[in-house]
């Protein structure tokens, strides 16, 4: 059973350099051209109907991830003022209730938004931002209801319960409010949807009375407004592609000032702002500091450390927080005057994140802990008396052991000798064989680490005998900066080739074998997964590509899509011979090949306005012509999403059942 090739419609001769590309599918950007339409949802149609057998196993694995949750939860409520603030959701509940409680957390509850009372008759709904004003009588939110992350925000007056007349549409998720409870700033975006400008809007005016009060015109800038913790300054911080940025700041309680620009922008240094007492702190790259030092004005408090890259701070009154990238691992220090010492975790991989630190004027640090065998736990550090307390940790319903599991940290080898870390979990009583399946996941994109947390649904592989596995490729910032530069612009195949090595290295040590490796991926991540098929086929039996980036020299020579024009940085911008040439030589869509290709699903969202649905779905009708192999070739595309998938919960928990039905029905189990 296979579709009938998509036909090719007015093939679009694409020139440059000398170089001619003939694109036959490049008619599915209409939009609006029902075909298009129609062409999509028999893809669906075709998918369904090859999936059917997988029906049964796919509603299987969805109870099983439903099984292991509480689905009517509580966060650990967040302290402000003299309000603690938290989100609940209930059973059968898409979405969060955000709620507060006056005074100590046993006082009376008040729901100060229901989303799913929002939500409700929608197809996608999605919460972008939600800030409290200053006296905590007014909530400000922004909510896309079709995935194509246009926000509109909202007020609501927390006295009343009424929303106010503010209504400001088409504006990007941020919401920041400034101290004297009337004034906020938000964000407009142009025409490819990167942020562009920042008004600023008083309560009980126009919007056509809103003040411009700043304005990025270099299409390669991005940026986003927020708040220091201190309360004082409100900043604009702005990014070309993690490689220059700039800082504007204005005092919060003087809102109708003028942003003043903290250092000029110079091409290839970055700085970040933040405020402690009556000084600006300034994580920067300045002076070739390639993982980042601190200053305390011009003072450097934090030199660069080789071995160590600068992420993040957090400032409190007493206490300074400097989250650190050591050995691929995240780390905390804690300094306070001449001391300073580093938050131990137990285990050999983890992810950590700070979580819900709103008061300035505290010596407590909330962060959440987790990883492959431990659920996500909250502790509240006591950063004077160096003393934890585990404020809550998820339940895994269903008679979970984490004794019953052993996550691994090992090392494969890359092409060029480089070590790159994989993360994996499987089962006790797990035999090295070679004869178990395994799931293998990477990104490797943007700086961003790929920390090994903890996933309720990866039980559901796991119990079935999977090694889970994380390649932490480079492209990614495990190992500092310079992880990063390894994985971009002319060294962008580091990422595919790190991948490929880690994979040969889990079947040379026993983990799984080609017949049984599976890979998964999203985004960039899914750049990956179609970069490395086309590389090494043979190595995999089965991938999910989700929300794939696949068409990547036709996207960045169109600067009028989504992102383009600001991701030059990360990947070249191919009107420059040179990187034009490198691009063609990795992206997916251009080196799709007649040959056999592993099992592929394949998905993307209508409104996706960072991946454009038309990427996969060129991607999977050329592959269906070209390849030769009798495989399964699937995609599924959202029509009322964007790239996040489905909104609600439940919805997504359905997806990531498909994803694992798929692999398990591919491998060929016989569960019905």
């Amino acid at each position: 059973m296979t579709p009938a090739p998509l036909a090719k419609k007015l093939p679009v001769a694409l020139t440059l350099h000398g170089d001619t590309r003939t694109d036959d599918y490049y008619w599915l950007r209409e939009r609006e051209n029902p075909e298009v339409i129609s062409y999509l949802e028999a893809e669906n149609a075709y998918t369904e109907e090859v999936l059917r057998p997988a029906a049964a196993l796919q509603e299987r694995i969805y109870q099983e991830i439903l099984g292991r949750i509480q689905q009517t939860d509580l966060e650990v409520p967040v302290r402000r003022g003299d309000f603690f603030y938290y989100s609940r959701t209930i059973e059968g509940k898409q979405y969060p209730v955000f709620c507060r409680t006056r005074g100590p957390e046993t006082a009376p509850e008040e729901v100060i938004l229901d989303l799913n009372e929002l939500a409700e008759g929608k197809e996608y709904f999605a919460l972008g931002a939600l800030a409290i004003s200053e006296n905590h009588r007014l909530l400000g939110f922004s909510v896309d209801e079709d995935g194509a992350e246009e926000y509109t925000v909202f007020v609501k007056d927390l006295d009343t319960g009424l929303l106010l007349e503010e209504r400001i549409e088409k504006t990007s998720a941020g919401f920041t409010w400034a101290n004297d409870n009337r004034t906020f700033f938000y964000t407009t975006f142009d025409a490819t949807k990167r942020p562009e400008k920042v008004w600023r809007h008083v309560l009980g005016t126009a919007r056509e009375a809103d003040v411009l009060v700043f304005e990025e015109p270099d299409p390669q800038f991005t940026f986003e407004v927020s708040r220091t913790r201190s309360r004082k300054y409100i900043l604009i911080t702005t990014v070309n592609a993690s490689t220059t940025s700039e800082v504007s700041y204005l005092d919060a309680d003087a809102p109708a000032g003028t942003f003043q620009v903290f250092r000029e922008r110079r091409a290839g240094v970055e700085y970040y702002l933040d405020h402690q007492g009556g000084d600006f702190l300034v994580r920067t790259n300045e002076g070739g500091a390639t993982n980042f030092k601190l200053l305390r004005g011009d003072v450097e408090i934090w030199p660069e450390r080789k071995d160590a890259m600068l992420e993040d701070t957090d400032c409190f009154r007493d206490f300074l927080v400097l989250y650190t990238r050591e050995n691929g691992l995240p780390c905390a220090h804690v300094l306070q005057g001449g001391v300073d010492y580093t938050v131990d975790f137990p285990e050999p991989a983890y992810a950590f994140t700070p979580q819900g630190n709103a008061e300035y004027d505290t010596s407590v640090l909330r962060f959440a802990y987790e990883s492959q065998v431990t659920p996500q736990s909250v502790f509240d550090f006591d950063m004077a008396t160096r003393q934890r307390v585990l404020k809550k940790q998820r339940a895994v319903l269903g008679g979970y052991d984490p004794s019953q599991y052993c996550a691994e940290r090992i090392h494969a080898a890359a092409p060029d000798g480089t070590k790159v870390p994989i993360s994996l979990v499987y089962k006790k009583g797990f035999l090295r064989d070679g004869a178990a399946p395994a799931l293998f996941t990477g990104y490797g994109a943007y700086g961003i680490n790929d920390d090994p947390g903890f996933s309720y649904s990866a039980l559901s592989l796991l119990d079935r005998g999977f090694t889970v596995a994380i390649a932490h490729v480079r492209g990614g910032s495990e190992y500092g900066r310079p992880w990063f530069e390894a994985g971009r612009l002319l060294h962008k195949r580091n990422s595919f080739t790190d991948f490929i090595a880690c994979g040969e290295h889990l079947i040379a040590e026993g983990y799984c074998s080609p017949s049984k490796l599976c890979a998964m991926g999203g985004s960039a991540g899914g750049l990956l997964m179609g970069g490395v098929v086309n590389m090494r086929p043979d190595l995999f039996r089965s991938v999910v590509a989700n929300v794939p980036f696949v068409d990547v020299l036709t996207t960045m020579l169109d600067p009028t899509i989504p992102l383009t024009t600001g991701e030059y940085d990360q990947w070249g911008n191919p009107e420059e011979k040179l990187y034009y040439d490198y691009i063609k030589s990795y992206s997916p869509y251009d080196n799709v090949e007649a040959k056999a290709y592993p099992n592929l699903l394949v998905t993307t969202g209508i409104n996706d306005p960072r991946v454009a649905y038309w990427e996969p779905a060129k991607w999977v009708a050329k592959l269906r012509v070209t390849k030769t192999d009798a495989n399964l070739l699937l995609l599924k595309t959202e029509l009322g999403a964007g790239h996040a998938g489905p909104s609600g919960r439940y919805a997504r928990f359905r997806e990531t059942a498909l994803f694992y039905a798929f692999l398990l029905f591919s491998l060929g189990s016989n569960e019905s």
